[in-house]
């Protein structure tokens, strides 16, 4: 689960982009506010999904969320003194309106692949079975001549 939590954050959120500061605070400060902001996008995500029977939380795009949170932030939509502001249901109305198709079923279980190997031991005419080996050492010496 947090492998795919980096992935969202790295490629959706960033666009593979670096950070952009250069001390240690401001590093500090940018990977909270990504975590906060990824928190509270799937926070969204799970609100708006679970007022639907119907909607899978597999279903719901985190893309779709984080675009329109960008557009809303960008828009300043709804920023009117002494009114409520519903950022939520507006990011949960764009998720439950472009949900992804559900999942196929899986046929068949999930399987560890064993890797293959560089020597085909088949395929190849090539007797390994273990021999006893037997070494033999000749030592020559040199004979001289009177």
């Amino acid at each position: 689960m947090i492998e795919s939590a980096y992935f969202a954050i790295k490629k959706t959120m960033l666009g593979r982009r670096v950070l952009r500061s250069k001390t240690w605070a401001g590093i500090t400060q940018e990977v909270y506010a990504l975590l906060s902001a990824y928190q509270v996008l799937r926070i969204a995500i799970a609100d708006a999904t679970g007022t639907t029977p119907a909607a899978d939380p597999d279903r719901a795009s985190f893309s779709v969320a984080l675009r329109c949170a960008r557009d809303q932030i960008i828009q300043a939509a709804g920023i009117i003194a002494d009114t409520v502001i519903d950022l939520v249901g507006t990011i949960g109305r764009a998720v439950l309106d472009q949900l992804m198709p559900a999942r196929r079923l899986r046929i068949s279980p999930r399987a560890v692949k064993r890797p293959l190997s560089r020597y085909a031991h088949k395929s190849l005419k090539v007797d390994r079975r273990t021999y006893k080996a037997t070494l033999s050492i000749n030592i020559l010496t040199p004979t001289i001549s009177p």
